[in-house]
């Protein structure tokens, strides 16, 4: 008769749950924010309300992940359950199809956001690198019309002789400097100038001269104009030249050049 008392008088499910919650000092909505279980079928499985709950599997499943968060044995709690529901509900099966995810195993949210946000830099990133290298393939040709006009000056110089020698012939003879050049220039022996001109700085040949001389260490380096107009190169790059003659008009035609002398009998009967 005492067995039988004891067979009774265990506790139940619920009861064993409930007894093991309250230990701990826990309540049903903690134990709801752990299990990720509703807490109204937490409440239906201490009073064992087996209609408010769904299937038994499910049910079974809540109890184990119950029993885990308050410190009982899920799998002897799990059969205890089944032996309980077994008087008013049959299990549809017996393999377990359905238990509640442990949060320990499941991706942190700040985690899930951080991943979010690294895709969309990363996105971000990827877009500016593609604009950039863009932008970079259409430089050369954005460049392209400012490298014309530096060499248009200097395929047109020879040109502007034919195109107009009788204004060209008129004017003050004046020798700029392009880059820093050596000159000397004299008229009948008596030396006018003599020194190194620096990029801009300019030599204006007297008007009172009557046969000025020029001659320079770097004639590539000079620029000469008469009046408005841009007479040919004085001398051939890299060479000195010397006994140029600075009159308007030998300007214009081209002047006789060292390298050039042997050749100068030659030319009248051409």
């Amino acid at each position: 008769m005492d067995e039988e008392l004891v067979e009774t008088e265990m506790p139940t499910v619920g009861e064993r749950l409930r007894a093991a919650r309250e230990e701990k000092g826990l309540s049903l909505e903690d134990v709801a924010a752990q299990t990720r279980i509703p807490q109204r079928h937490l409440e239906s499985l201490e009073v064992a309300d087996w209609d408010k709950l769904p299937a038994p599997t499910y049910t079974t499943g809540f109890a184990k992940s119950y029993a885990t968060a308050v410190g009982l044995d899920r799998t002897e709690i799990g059969e205890q359950l089944r032996a309980e529901m077994g008087g008013s509900r049959s299990p549809n099966t017996a393999a377990e199809v359905f238990e509640p995810a442990d949060p320990a195993r499941t991706m942190p949210k700040s985690l899930v956001f951080a991943t979010i946000a690294a895709v969309i830099v990363l996105v971000l990133v990827m877009s500016w690198l593609n604009r950039r290298s863009l932008d970079q393939s259409d430089q050369p040709g954005t460049a392209a019309p400012a490298s014309a006009p530096v060499a248009a000056p200097q395929s047109s110089a020879p040109a502007a002789p034919p195109a107009a020698p009788a204004p060209a012939a008129q004017g003050p003879v004046v020798l700029t400097a392009t880059a820093p050049a050596w000159i000397q220039v004299t008229d009948q022996g008596k030396t006018l100038f003599e020194g190194e001109l620096q990029p801009g700085q300019t030599f204006a040949v007297p008007p009172t001269a009557t046969a000025p001389l020029l001659k320079a260490g770097k004639p590539e380096a000079l620029q000469v104009k008469v009046g408005t107009a841009l007479a040919p190169a004085v001398g051939p790059a890299g060479k000195v030249v010397s006994n140029v003659s600075l009159k308007p008009a030998d300007l214009m035609h081209g002047p006789v050049q060292p390298s050039a002398a042997p050749a100068a009998p030659a030319a009248p009967p051409q």
